[in-house]
């Protein structure tokens, strides 16, 4: 069994051989030729998954692939939603996000994270779109409305 990578992934954009191999790819019926010569059919979904990274290699960005079950820390887990390591216990002893105990620390599935974080992100995409339709329908959208007795610079 390979070791895991640690760190992310990045091939310099100017190698051509990501475009070659994305274009191989895309074609489909990609094959793996084993040592002994004989070809095997990369499945579907794997065949997916490598224009994905080979996309984003081209485009200069780093691939880190994680086991959706990989288990966090709650400090790691807090860098990831951008909050503070209480705040995000709050959220995990709220319910907001299921976690499990390893002895005496909390731990939280990187899948599980990934989910309460959609469910932010998206509940606050759709406030600020109600908001923003708010305002249209106000008529107040695109002008500056000052409170009484404020004066324009």
């Amino acid at each position: 069994m390979a070791a895991p990578v640690t760190s992310p992934l990045s091939i310099p954009t100017e190698d051509t051989r990501l475009r070659d191999l994305y274009r191989a790819i895309q074609s489909g019926g990609a094959k793996i030729i084993a040592p002994a010569g004989e070809g095997i059919l990369i499945p579907t979904a794997l065949q997916e998954l490598l224009l994905v990274i080979l996309k984003n290699l081209q485009s200069g960005n780093a691939i880190s692939i994680v086991c959706e079950r990989q288990q966090l820390t709650t400090q790691r887990a807090a860098g990831i939603l951008g909050v503070s390591r209480p705040f995000l216990v709050g959220l995990l002893e709220g319910g907001a996000i299921p976690f499990h105990m390893v002895g005496r620390h909390r731990r939280v599935y990187l899948n599980d994270l990934l989910a309460y974080k959609q469910r932010r992100d998206a509940a606050r995409h759709e406030a600020i779109d109600n908001m923003a339709r708010s305002e249209i329908e106000a008529g107040t959208y695109d002008r500056v409305v000052l409170p009484d007795g404020a004066e324009e610079e």
